[in-house]
């Protein structure tokens, strides 16, 4: 298993893929994916991280749950996170995008 991200990524979310493994099982995420300027050379140092999420079929969380996830990921890593999950993203111009163009970190095989 590959246990850092790759250039650039690994310099703008200091995280080893342990790491966000291990994140994922303690909330029954099946796909984590990056997408937004953190793929892009517009990426700054006050951006946010875009993160899409696709969650276990038994997966329920309340809004405290994701509030608590959500504190959890920033509190990683080290910035602003906008969870988005792949359920619940309807625009179908939105998910167009998002799905061409973002990069999956981790992944249940």
């Amino acid at each position: 298993m590959i246990s850092e991200l790759e250039p650039p990524l690994n310099q703008r979310i200091p995280v080893s893929l342990e790491q966000i493994a291990e994140f994922c099982y303690r909330w029954k995420i099946i796909e984590f994916a990056l997408f937004g300027s953190v793929l892009r050379d517009d990426f700054r140092p006050d951006s946010d991280i875009d993160v899409l999420l696709t969650f276990s079929p038994e997966q329920w969380l309340t809004w405290d749950d994701w509030q608590a996830m959500q504190a959890e990921i920033e509190a990683l890593f080290g910035r602003k996170v906008d969870l988005v999950s792949k359920e619940y993203l309807k625009n179908p111009y939105r998910r167009h995008e998002i799905l061409n163009t973002r990069q999956v970190v981790y992944a249940v095989e």
